[in-house]
């Protein structure tokens, strides 16, 4: 004991804040009665205690019991920017693996473990530490700054449309907006080996469709053909055989625009002059989206997958009422109307009702060709100089998209470096971070912050 071979690696504090934030199980449930407002309490005297001069230098309000919306006065308040992130995190299924407690934020190899550290925990902590540290040099930004840390993001809470309206009522008119969504990724496409810094400037509308069927039921030793749950099973069956259209937004189609040169040889002579054409090739590119698997498949097109079933109580009861839920990410040029006719045109069978549970639109474009795009850009090259920054439509749904009705530049990206195996790992098990990756972060956050004018 005590010998050189003994001694453990120092830990930045900046990793161990995280780590105390990430250890606080501030779950989410959609039945509200499930949640535990305790831990959301203890992260908010976590937060405080953690990052002093931002709690005693910026005006906080509290949305909706846990959520936090904090005020950094600037010289100016003619172009206001709104940095977002959540504290809530998904639950952890039981049956789930992980190689590290979920809530242990324990550290192997370089790595940080644990729910939260890459939704979202680690970008609210980065944002945090990056005012800390201006603060501590006192720094003031040349235009307000609002941190704006929703409590339910996980649930489609209200925290974020109520975050809204109390920046309406200020006359506050956002110049842009950024929150979570996409990241420095690696592997995002075969062949490039450079990682793509994706900046998300449009997400699917999220829309909850139910398929009900209803009969007589009955005893299930006497069963009819094509009864409850057969039919709604040919509906789920009809739905899977008959995805939408594919086609390429303009994000997408200027995605390829920018990795053209980064292809590898020999690929590159013959492809490149292809891809910065790729707005005159948009159904051959889809084509190809597609055919290189669900990750990319869902950058051209809506999606609909079933993610609940219901059906009898007892073993040996027919169901009288079966029931599927449907989850429909709406790309960015379709509608919920839209979407649920030709969800009802492709079942073909007047005895499956298609019924909307909670629908939201897909999210506006915002500007790529503009001064808020190229200053994020910029504080993505200075820190990750490897990365190709790029624009790409976000498949999954974040608070930001309610900021859309009071600015017109909202844009997602978290500024870690993320395997493919890490992207997976949101919402599932043996989520994690690289340590340096976060300290990079920050990084960001601080360079952002300082070039905003």
């Amino acid at each position: 004991m005590g010998g050189k071979h003994d001694i453990t690696p120092a830990i930045d504090p900046a990793v161990e804040r995280l780590q105390r934030l990430i250890r606080i199980p501030t779950v989410s449930w959609a039945d509200r009665d499930r949640i535990d407002p305790e831990p959301f309490h203890a992260f908010a005297r976590q937060l405080a205690a953690d990052f002093p001069l931002l709690h005693s230098h910026l005006e906080k309000t509290v949305i909706n019991d846990h959520g936090m919306l904090f005020h950094w006065r600037g010289h100016s308040d003619d172009r206001p920017v709104v940095l977002m992130a959540h504290i809530d995190v998904v639950p952890v299924d039981e049956g789930d693996t992980w190689q590290h407690p979920a809530f242990g934020a324990e550290i192997h190899d370089g790595v940080l473990w644990g729910r939260g550290t890459l939704d979202d925990k680690g970008c609210l902590a980065g944002i945090c530490e990056a005012v800390e540290r201006l603060l501590e040099q006192d720094f003031t930004p040349d235009q307000d700054i609002w941190l704006s840390f929703g409590c339910d993001e996980e649930v489609m809470g209200q925290a974020a449309p109520t975050a809204v309206e109390v920046l309406r009522e200020r006359g506050v008119e956002p110049w842009f907006v950024l929150d979570e969504g996409g990241a420095v990724a690696y592997d995002a496409f075969p062949g490039v080996k450079p990682p793509l810094a994706v900046i998300g400037v449009t997400e699917k509308g999220i829309t909850n469709v139910q398929l009900s069927v209803e009969g007589r039921g009955g005893h299930a030793s006497m069963p009819a053909p094509m009864d409850t749950t057969a039919r709604l099973a040919r509906a789920v069956l009809r739905l899977d055989a008959n995805p939408f259209p594919s086609s390429v937004p303009p994000p997408t189609v200027e995605m390829f625009r920018r990795i053209a040169d980064r292809l590898p040889m020999p690929l590159r002579p013959v492809l490149s002059p292809v891809l910065k054409n790729v707005d005159k090739l948009k159904p051959l590119l889809a084509r190809v989206l597609v055919a290189a698997g669900p990750e990319s498949a869902a950058m051209t097109r809506t999606t609909t997958v079933v993610t609940t079933l219901s059906g009898s109580p007892a073993n040996n009861v027919i169901a009288s009422r079966a029931t599927a839920g449907v989850n429909v990410r709406i790309m960015t040029g379709d509608t919920v109307a839209g979407v649920v006719e030709r969800m009802t045109s492709v079942i073909n069978d007047d005895a499956v009702a298609v019924s909307v549970v909670d629908s939201n639109e897909p999210s506006p474009l915002s500007p790529v060709d503009d001064d808020a795009f190229r200053l994020i850009e910029s504080a993505v090259s200075e820190v990750f100089a490897d990365a190709v920054p790029t624009p790409y439509v976000m498949m999954g749904a974040t608070d930001s998209r309610f900021f859309t009705a009071i600015c017109e530049r909202v844009y997602r990206f978290a500024p870690f470096r993320m395997t493919k195996a890490q992207r997976e790992s949101i919402h599932s098990y043996d989520e994690r971070i690289g340590v340096n990756d976060y300290l990079d972060g920050i990084a960001f956050y601080q360079r952002l912050i300082e070039a905003i004018r």
